[in-house]
C-alpha cells in the first residue's frame, strides 16, 4: 500500500509549497509533528497493554516504537532548522497543513480493538497522504524531504497492518467500523475548524472594537478635557471649627 497525496492535497499543492517555504515555520511544524507522534506512541503503548490479542499487542508495541522514533526524527530536524532560522514568527497555518492526528484524543480504555484499528487505519492513511504531499514541495530542503520519505515507509506498513487486522477481527463489519471511524474524524475536524474560525472572528471583533468604538470615546474625552479650567482651582477658605456640626 503506497501512500499518495489525496486529491485535496494535490489541489492545495501551491498553498503547501508556500507554507513550507519558510524555514522557521517549517521548523515549528516539525516540532509540533514530534509532539503529536510522541503522544500517539504513548496511546499505542497503552492500547498494547490493554488488548488481549497477542498479535495486536506485538503490532501495537511495534507501532508505538515507530511513533517515538518519528518523534525523535522530527524533533531533531526541527531543532536544526530552528537554530538556523530567523526569529520572525509569521502565520503558522496549522489547520491548513496538519500532521498526523494519531488517535486524536480517543480514549483507548473505552474502545474495542476493532474501533482502534479502524481509527488508526484512517489516521495513518490521511497522515501518509499529507506527508507525501509535503515531501513533493520540499525541493529546497532535501534533508527534510528525505526525512518524510523515510517516515512514509513506516506509514505504509501501519496502513497495511491496521487494515489486515481489522479484516481479521471484524470480517463482516469492517466496512461499518471504517464508516463509524470516518464519521468521528469528520466531527473532530469540524470542531477544530469551528474553533479556528471562532478564534479568527474573535480577533476580528476585537480589532473592529479597537478601531471603531475607541476613537469616538477618545474624541469625547478630549472635548471634555478642553472644557476643564487650566491650572489649579483656588482653595476654599477654611471654616473655623466651633463645633462638630
Amino acid at each position: 500500500m503506497h501512500p499518495v497525496p489525496s486529491t485535496v492535497d494535490r489541489l492545495l499543492k501551491p498553498l503547501h509549497r508556500w507554507i513550507w517555504a519558510d524555514a522557521g515555520r517549517r521548523a515549528r511544524k516539525l516540532l509540533r509533528f514530534a509532539e503529536t507522534e510522541a503522544d500517539g506512541g504513548r496511546d499505542l503503548a497503552r492500547a498494547a497493554e490493554l488488548t488481549r490479542d497477542p498479535v495486536l499487542r506485538r503490532l501495537f508495541f511495534r507501532h508505538a516504537g515507530d511513533e517515538q522514533r518519528h518523534a525523535d526524527l522530527f524533533a531533531r530536524r526541527g531543532r536544526e532548522l530552528l537554530a538556523a532560522a530567523t526569529a520572525d514568527r509569521g502565520f503558522e497555518a496549522n489547520w491548513l497543513a496538519p500532521g498526523e492526528r494519531g488517535l486524536d484524543d480517543l480514549r483507548v480504555e473505552d474502545e474495542a480493538d476493532e474501533t482502534l484499528l479502524a481509527f488508526l487505519h484512517l489516521s495513518e492513511q490521511a497522515a501518509a497522504g499529507r506527508f507525501a504531499a509535503y515531501a513533493e514541495v520540499l525541493d529546497a530542503d532535501p534533508q527534510t524531504r528525505a526525512l518524510f520519505a523515510r517516515i512514509l515507509e513506516d506509514e505504509a506498513f501501519h496502513m497495511t497492518y491496521t487494515r489486515k487486522q481489522l479484516a481479521r477481527l471484524s470480517p463482516r463489519k469492517q466496512g461499518l467500523r471504517l464508516w463509524q471511524a470516518r464519521a468521528a474524524r469528520i466531527w473532530s475536524a469540524y470542531l477544530r475548524l469551528a474553533s479556528a474560525v471562532a478564534g479568527m472572528l474573535g480577533r476580528l471583533l476585537l480589532l473592529l472594537q479597537y478601531f471603531l468604538l475607541l476613537p469616538p470615546f477618545a474624541l469625547l474625552a478630549k472635548r471634555a478635557a478642553r472644557s476643564e479650567p487650566v491650572g489649579f482651582a483656588p482653595a476654599r477658605r477654611p471654616v473655623p471649627m466651633k463645633s462638630q456640626y
